[in-house]
């Protein structure tokens, strides 16, 4: 079970909260278990493969690693992603999987309640975030055990399950239900309250009155809602106002307003579709969430007899309707603006063992263009065109590379061609905290501006971005962020050891 509503401490009526986690996927559980007194240390008698890091972890091999200088020790590591932390810490967690070895993490976790701090983190969904809205049958892109949080590895959960991994890979269904049990097994759903819609974050006056609340004598003392007494814990400076509504099991939408001194954005990037901005794309008939797809074959709107289905987008959520439409036998156009062999189309980039029923995607985008028939049944290529227009007719009107029309009737149209993280809540749409803070947050393009080693917004102090906000897109990742996110305020609470 999760916090009800009435259990959130009111702005009138309680001290602020050390701090709120807007958003429950990977990231922000990650962040409550090191923000519950999970502290991370190195193994004792283990050996790192990495020869520069392990003689850096035998320096001091009885601090704790979020205790540590967080730079020192990924200065030089190399991988998949631009974040030292984010190396760092999965080069901990997971060795030498880049290079197919199965080494064991480095690290062993000890439960320190004298250091938790109290938090709350607040998600629309239950914990997992997003990964419950994607389609269960999905699999995933990322190798089944690299989708893992600390100290519960997603394979032993699946053994458990006795279910196995397709091509090391899992279901999008696994990984949600996966979630779920991590915050249920680690017992943080007391720092969770889901079915939450933020609604405004803004900074306010440190001058505010707080009447301390009266403590219940039937609350467990453990719970979140027990904050310390000291008056010098208050931290000083500016303090933010979270103010939204939950969602109740009848309905209705019930408001909350509290207060923070640190907020940590956590909501990744699945919220807002991104859009080709042409006209018709407003019709009823065109969608851009792939669960639009799966509803209409569910209550048989489209099926083999119909018009196409038209696809717009190169990226693998494009191809994952296009291997649901050819399993259900319902006939595609693809439409995409790249190049077929263009580098940096995703296809060109994954292996093909690894991921074969992409790579038949691929085949079919290079050899089943309207150019040149192919062998595939039901499927149409359009590669380097442009959707110019779709009309009320079902009609979609394409340009291609020479500057010539082309127009196909259509049964419906899914634009799924990435999507944008929906930052209302903030101030100007957070476009102030981005790296160019004239143009929208975007997790590949313009991520919000963050110190590598803290992941606090260089633009304001006490709110911080981890996960694909800050440019962490893939799980493996995303729980660097919560590292450096968690040292930085265990630093500030002055919860380290002396």
């Amino acid at each position: 079970m999760y916090p009800v509503l009435n259990k959130l401490p009111n702005k009138s009526d309680s001290k602020p909260l050390p701090i709120v986690v807007i958003g429950n996927g990977p990231s922000g559980i990650c962040l409550s278990y090191l923000l519950s007194g999970y502290i991370p240390y190195i193994k004792r008698g283990s050996a790192h493969p990495h020869p520069i890091l392990q003689k850096k972890l035998e320096e001091t091999p009885e601090v704790p690693i979020i205790d540590q200088d967080l730079e020192y020790l990924s200065e030089g590591l190399e991988g998949r992603s631009q974040s030292p932390v984010a190396l760092l810490f999965d080069t901990l967690l997971r060795p030498d999987t880049d290079f197919g070895g199965t080494a064991e993490s480095v690290l062993t976790w000890w439960h320190e309640t004298n250091r938790a701090i109290p938090h709350l983190i607040l998600g629309r969904n239950p914990p997992g975030g997003a990964w419950h809205l994607i389609e269960g049958s999905m699999i995933t892109l990322s190798q089944g055990e690299w989708m893992g949080l600390p100290d519960l590895q997603f394979k032993d959960w699946m053994r458990k399950k006795r279910r196995g991994l397709r091509n090391n890979r899992a279901t999008a269904e696994d990984i949600a239900q996966y979630y779920q049990h991590y915050v249920a097994k680690k017992g943080l759903q007391q720092n969770f309250i889901c079915g939450t819609v933020v609604t405004s974050v803004r900074k306010v006056s440190p001058d505010v009155n707080f009447s301390y609340a009266q403590q219940d004598p039937e609350r467990n003392s453990h719970s979140f809602w027990d904050f310390p007494e000291k008056d010098d814990q208050i931290a000083s400076g500016n303090l933010f106002q979270v103010d939204g509504f939950i969602k109740n099991t009848n309905g209705c939408q019930q408001p909350f307003s509290i207060y923070a001194e640190n907020v940590v954005l956590a909501t990744g990037t699945y919220d807002s579709p991104s859009k080709l901005g042409v006209n018709g794309e407003d019709l009823p008939f065109v969608h851009h969430k792939l669960s639009a797809l799966e509803e209409a074959v569910k209550n048989k709107r489209v099926g083999m007899t119909s018009d196409p289905v038209l696809i717009v987008g190169a990226g693998l959520t494009a191809a994952d309707a296009i291997l649901f439409a050819h399993h259900c036998n319902i006939p595609v156009i693809h439409a995409f603006r790249r190049r077929v062999n263009d580098p940096g189309l995703i296809f060109n980039q994954l292996p093909k063992m690894m991921y074969p029923e992409y790579h038949k995607i691929h085949q079919m985008m290079k050899e089943q263009s309207v150019a040149c028939p192919g062998p595939y049944e039901c499927y149409v290529s359009l590669p380097e065109h442009h959707v110019l227009s779709f009309t009320e007719d079902k009609k979609c009107i394409f340009q291609d590379k020479s500057g010539h029309q082309k127009v196909f009737n259509i049964s419906m149209a899914f634009v799924l061609i990435g999507s944008n993280p929906n930052l209302s809540f903030l101030p100007n749409n957070g476009i102030d905290l981005a790296i160019d803070n004239e143009q929208p947050v975007n997790s590949k393009r313009n991520p919000i501006n963050v110190d590598p080693f803290t992941y606090e917004c260089v633009q304001e102090k006490g709110l911080y971005a981890v996960g694909p906000l800050a440019g962490d897109n893939f799980v493996r990742f995303v729980q660097g962020g919560a590292l450096a996110v968690a040292s930085s305020l265990l630093k500030k609470a002055n919860k380290n050891p002396p």
